[in-house]
């Protein structure tokens, strides 16, 4: 997780990113979201999960330095992915020295290192674990596709880490017009045994029914949250382990926009661990998943 410097509205995602809002001062709004983020870590670390905590430079100004699961992905077979970025003002966040750190000060083990950012001289983007929700464990790779999310990308990346790519669009209204969601993890979440999803968002009954297969075929109890729901971020979470216990990772707003039904669902197999967000989802359009760049490289 990137401890932000420079957390403001950015206005060049926001051309795409419909969830943003431009309603803070720059100083003010970095010096809230740096209490949301603080108090996050400590409601994680209370639990017992694991944070690995890096401070972002304060130069050159990385308004969305706190969401790095857009610009790297870490895998159990010791593979680093630096991924594409749409925003050129983005693509700073990219840290070659935070790789050194994770294996020098905390002995992680990184045994090969892809590099996607090449596409963006082409004009291809693929950003992370933003633009794909893994299923880790069936190998399958849920992606929905923007200008954000190139599907020769997605294909490229299961090919290197032999993953099925499920593809399909997945829109939102605005101003009465369907237009692409920006991210694939702000309808949908992966966990271990249930799946949270906005099935209102894929438009297309035959991509709408692949989905529905695959997440079947996986076992997984489907959790179907409202397109009102989505827009609270309620599809943004995921899935941790702590000391004793696993937890659904969300924020604030999204557990409760939630219904007590659609909680005791999720609490049937593991208990919501959620923290207020409310600026850094208004001003920077991501929420809590957005902001954990989980770690599966062995030690």
């Amino acid at each position: 997780m990137i401890e932000p410097a420079a957390f403001k509205f950015n206005s060049e995602t926001a051309t795409n990113n419909f969830y943003q809002n431009n309603k803070l001062s720059e100083s003010g709004s970095q010096q809230l979201a740096l209490q949301e983020f603080s108090d996050f870590i400590e409601k994680l670390k209370g639990k017992g999960i694991s944070t690995t905590v890096i401070k972002d430079t304060k130069i050159p100004i990385k308004p969305d330095a706190i969401f790095p699961n857009n610009w790297i992905s870490f895998h159990e077979n010791g593979v680093v992915i630096l991924f594409p970025m749409w925003a050129e003002n983005r693509r700073q966040e990219r840290r070659l020295d935070l790789l050194s750190r994770l294996k020098k000060e905390h002995n992680f083990k990184i045994k090969k290192q892809l590099d996607f950012s090449l596409y963006e001289k082409e004009n291809k983007f693929l950003e992370g674990t933003g633009s794909m929700v893994l299923d880790r464990k069936n190998k399958l790779c849920y992606a929905a596709i923007s200008l954000r999310t190139h599907e020769e990308l997605v294909q490229k990346f299961c090919d290197k880490m032999n993953y099925s790519a499920i593809l399909f669009s997945a829109n939102q209204t605005i101003k009465g017009r369907r237009v692409p969601i920006y991210h694939t993890n702000v309808m949908m979440t992966i966990a271990d045994k249930y799946a949270i999803i906005c099935l209102d968002t894929i438009d297309d009954t035959n991509e709408k029914e692949e989905v529905l297969k695959a997440l079947k075929k996986t076992n997984k109890e489907i959790i179907e949250i409202t397109p009102a729901q989505k827009n609270c971020f309620a599809g943004n979470s995921l899935q941790v382990m702590g000391n004793n216990s696993v937890y659904l990772i969300m924020s604030s707003n999204a557990f409760h926009s939630l219904s007590s039904k659609q909680v005791a669902k999720i609490e049937n197999f593991n208990p919501i661990l959620h923290s207020d967000l409310t600026t850094i989802e208004n001003i920077g359009g991501g929420s809590a998943r957005c902001m954990m760049a989980e770690v599966f490289l062995p030690k």
